[in-house]
């Protein structure tokens, strides 16, 4: 039998709360105020790229579940994405290439980011947000709070359990707190 947490139905709901939860804290004026994040669509798009590749992150550790459940958020971040290109207007025959075009961007960024993340130096996601998300070549104090944050977000990930982001619950640092905390090197 299979357990109820396993469930097809479960799982789509727990995507749908944690994609939802990605995205809403994403939207959070903070980082678009006090963070300097640009409040365009390129902006959106890279933070919530980056919320998704820190979930991704953590549950690529996970059982099968968890890797099933990082494939449904993928997959819920393309709906989302081809489903915002269309409200923009964007016709038939230009939303393959610019979902080609973002899933480049996602690649990119996931593979930037998870090396940042596992380099020695934390400066490398200083420099790995600096470059994707403020298009800047140095490193700024809004990458360097930006990068604060995300190391934030990553330790409060590793530290949910198993059964929370399974059963789609997660929770994420407030940005104006997390973005305070001094480096750990």
């Amino acid at each position: 039998m299979i357990l109820p947490a396993f469930r097809r139905g479960s799982l789509d709901r727990s995507i749908a709360a944690l994609y939802g939860m990605i995205v809403a804290h994403a939207r959070s004026a903070e980082f678009y105020a006090g963070y300097g994040v640009p409040d365009t669509v390129q902006g959106r798009f890279d933070l919530i790229v980056l919320h998704l590749v820190l979930l991704l992150r953590r549950l690529g550790r996970e059982s099968d579940a968890g890797r099933r459940i990082g494939q449904g958020l993928f997959d819920a971040f393309c709906r989302d994405l081809d489903g915002n290109l269309r409200e923009m207007g964007v016709g038939d025959l230009a939303v393959p290439k610019q979902m080609l075009r973002f899933g480049e961007a996602f690649y990119g960024r996931q593979a930037a980011y998870g090396a940042a993340f596992d380099a020695a130096d934390e400066r490398e996601l200083e420099r790995a947000l600096a470059r994707n998300i403020f298009e800047v070549a140095a490193v700024d104090e809004r990458a360097v709070r930006l990068a604060r944050y995300a190391r934030a977000s990553a330790k409060q990930l590793d530290a949910e359990e198993d059964t929370a982001l399974i059963a789609g619950r997660m929770s994420l640092p407030d940005p104006e707190v997390a973005a305070d905390a001094p480096r750990s090197t």
